[in-house]
């Protein structure tokens, strides 16, 4: 990927180099998206725009048209297309500056296949170094001259309130002695790394005067808002003068402190592996000041003072000298390029938490509904066949009035369905499965959901016994729905055992039924249902936490694995209550036992077949169950990422937006339909350049103040 990226930049200064600024390289950048272009897509953090999308998008904002071809100028790019500065009393060197980064012939105007290119290169993992470095690559040589350099910095608001000293030995380390020596992509990507430690050092030693190694508290605020501002949360940002207390030195920073300060922000993902080293992985466990110096000894070099501050600011944010995931959470800055869901819909149905009310809760509950009945539909229609077997080999007996066995083993029963009743015959009784498993599946997940929202506390952290509470309290309520529909499944599915027998249909089993009739062995149902959702939901949520990757991520691959996982031991668990139900719920044939109650059933099945029968088709419910979840609830919380909707309270379990390094900042998320592709990003990567660099370009002419409306 980054070898696509770098073949890109290089084609693009020899091609300028060689025929100099103009259609040469425009010709040229059309052809290396046409060959090279698919690489840019195959690390699948973006999908590409098409080539005719991004034209007619091109064409909606070039201004200029020279010989019949269209263009954009930086303007167009920067403030009609990006609407990154405004259009009012804007700063024109800062649009100009900006607007190289695209214009890579510098002949002031961005041609289309210009436009194509820079879609293409903000797909790639490290586009926001190079989208940097062609920020200062001002003559697109390919390298940084130290003129390019001081051109750009001094252009930037943190030089205009800190002055850096271009003479200093930092500078002749990476320009040399002479200042002529070019810096190329990779070891700029480290300079700029470096140049902001430097600054931040130089900024302390400006703040104190008399040397003494200490600067105020309110020196260090300033030095922190204005060179390391990306790196500080809204909330470490307010409490800067805090925090500085927390030193030896009182409302005083020394310089070592200083240092520990920026060090630990600067390596919270870090912190974050050391957390997670001290917990085994749980995101949950509170963790020690001394546990957490003992997982760090054990990990790296962060050193006791790093550790002290980060506690102090812990305890700053939300009083506790012991420290959760989400405290971390709290210190580390969103990152300005994350993983993106394109999102089919996203719908924001309160501003605020404190505007949740009774009435956004109902809808809240009926969202998850809706969700949830088609995820149920789908995860049904997945496993069927396997639940129609599982049934037959089930209701099976083995007594000695019933004579030759019909199906040897779950395989020999699924040929002989296929022989005897056709493919279609794997789906008997689908259409009230479906009818039916919707309601029931959706009942569980939002019964689930709501009731871990009511144990679940500010910070996201659920007891064990609440998410057994949650999962006992789905299980128990789906029966409503599981008993009327599990029994027409049944008589629908073993009614193709028995032949020439009249096809039955489900309304002629309900009639024949009647409404009591429909909870035949409902309690049986309740022994199945709620053991199995007590014990399914907490492992899923477990091991869904254990496939996460480090940040917290669960890929969808992830999320089907840990539904199958936590289905095996939950269905196979509950069979004994399974086979009863079946037995309670199948019309007797003449010859077979009858059952009056769950009581009777579990004697006479003891006393005839022995305590193995029990565990009937235990297997077909374990390859039944257990993939059915997976698909049911990677398919209910894929539906969570597609069709967003803010509710202002706990999201629903396995939503991505709890997860820290999934979704945009909303204050950098584009709303314009254009930016399609690559420029889905492009923002927040312009945003990236000022946040994460602290490269800030003014955007309003110089003397200009703005004024924010009046509310």
């Amino acid at each position: 990927m980054a070898d696509c990226g770098s073949r890109l930049q290089v084609g693009i200064n020899k091609q300028t180099r060689s025929s100099g600024p103009g259609m040469n390289v425009s010709q040229w950048l059309k052809g290396f998206l046409l060959t090279e272009g698919h690489c840019l897509e195959s690390a699948g953090y973006l999908k590409r725009a098409s080539t005719d999308q991004l034209q007619d998008i091109f064409n909606k904002y070039a201004s200029e048209e020279v010989d019949g071809v269209k263009y954009m100028r930086a303007g167009d790019f920067i403030q009609r297309f990006l609407g990154f500065i405004p259009d009012k009393d804007f700063n024109e060197e800062s649009v100009k500056l900006l607007g190289g980064i695209v214009d890579t012939s510098k002949d002031g105007l961005i041609s289309f296949p210009e436009f194509q290119a820079f879609e293409g290169l903000l797909c790639v993992p490290d586009a926001l170094y190079k989208t940097a470095f062609q920020l200062f690559d001002t003559n697109g040589n390919g390298m940084v001259s130290f003129d390019e350099f001081v051109e750009v910095v001094r252009k930037t608001t943190l030089h205009q309130r800190m002055p850096f000293n271009f003479d200093g030995n930092f500078i002749k380390l990476y320009f040399g002695k002479d200042k002529k020596r070019l810096i190329s992509y990779s070891e700029f990507s480290q300079f700029l790394h470096d140049f902001h430690e430097v600054y931040a050092m130089e900024a302390f030693r400006k703040s104190d005067k008399d040397g003494s190694g200490f600067i105020s508290a309110m020196d260090f605020q300033d030095i922190m808002v204005s060179i390391k501002s990306h790196l500080l949360t809204k909330d470490v940002k307010a409490n800067l003068v805090a925090a500085a207390s927390g030193g030896s030195g009182g409302h005083r920073v020394s310089f070592p402190y200083f240092m520990a300060f920026n060090s630990l922000l600067n390596n919270m993902e870090l912190i974050k592996r050391i957390y997670l080293n001290a917990t085994n992985g749980n995101r949950n466990q509170e963790v020690t000041k001394e546990e957490f110096l003992h997982s760090a000894q054990m990990m790296s070099q962060i050193t006791p003072l790093e550790v002290d501050i980060l506690f102090v600011l812990c305890h700053l944010l939300h009083q506790t000298s012991r420290i959760v995931y989400s405290d971390l959470q709290s210190i580390a800055p969103e990152q300005y390029f994350k993983q993106i869901t394109n999102r089919l819909a996203e719908i924001k149905a309160v501003s605020s938490p404190e505007e949740r009310g009774a009435v956004t809760q109902v809808l809240e509950s009926a969202y998850r509904f809706t969700l949830g009945s088609i995820a149920g539909a789908v995860g049904a229609t997945a496993v069927y066949p396997i639940d129609l077997v599982k049934t037959r080999m089930q209701n099976q007996r083995s007594g000695s009035f019933v004579g030759e066995l019909m199906y040897r083993n779950s395989i020999d029963c699924f040929k002989k369905v296929i022989r005897h009743e056709g493919v279609t015959g794997l789906y008997r009784g689908l259409v009230p499965q479906l009818m039916g498993v919707a309601p029931e599946k959706a009942i569980k997940l939002t019964v689930n959901d709501l009731v871990r929202d009511k144990f679940t506390d500010k910070k996201g952290n659920i007891p064990l016994w609440g998410e057994i509470l949650s999962g006992g309290c789905a299980g128990g309520s789906q029966v409503i729905f599981t008993n009327p529909l599990e029994i027409v499944k049944i008589r629908l599915q073993v009614a193709g055992e028995i032949a020439n027998s009249t096809r039955l249909s489900a309304w002629s089993v309900v009639r024949e039924l009647g409404f009591f009739g429909l909870y035949k062995g409902s309690k049986a149902c309740f022994l199945r249902d709620i053991p199995f959702s007590a014990i399914y939901f907490p492992a899923y949520a477990h091991v869904k936490a254990k496939l996460a990757d480090e940040n917290g991520y669960n890929h969808p691959l992830t999320l089907l694995l840990a539904g199958a996982i936590a289905g095996i031991p939950a269905a196979s668990l509950v069979t004994p209550a399974d086979v009863i139900k079946t037995r309670l719920q199948v019309v007797a044939r003449q010859g077979q036992t009858t059952y009056n109650g769950v009581i009777d059933a579990f004697g006479k099945i003891m006393k005839e077949e022995g305590p193995r029968a029990f565990w009937k088709g235990s297997v077909a419910r374990v390859c039944r169950s257990s993939p059915q979840f997976g698909v049911t609830l990677l398919t209910y919380e894929i539906l969570q990422r597609l069709f967003y909707v803010d509710f202002g309270g706990t999201r629903p379990a396995g939503s991505e937006l709890n997860v820290p390094a999934v979704g945009i900042a909303d204050e950098v998320k584009s709303t314009n339909p254009d930016h399609v592709g690559g420029y889905q990003v492009a923002l927040p990567i312009f945003q990236g350049i000022e946040s994460k660099f602290g490269l800030c370009l003014p955007k309003f002419r110089t003397g200009y103040i703005p004024v924010k409306p009046s509310s």
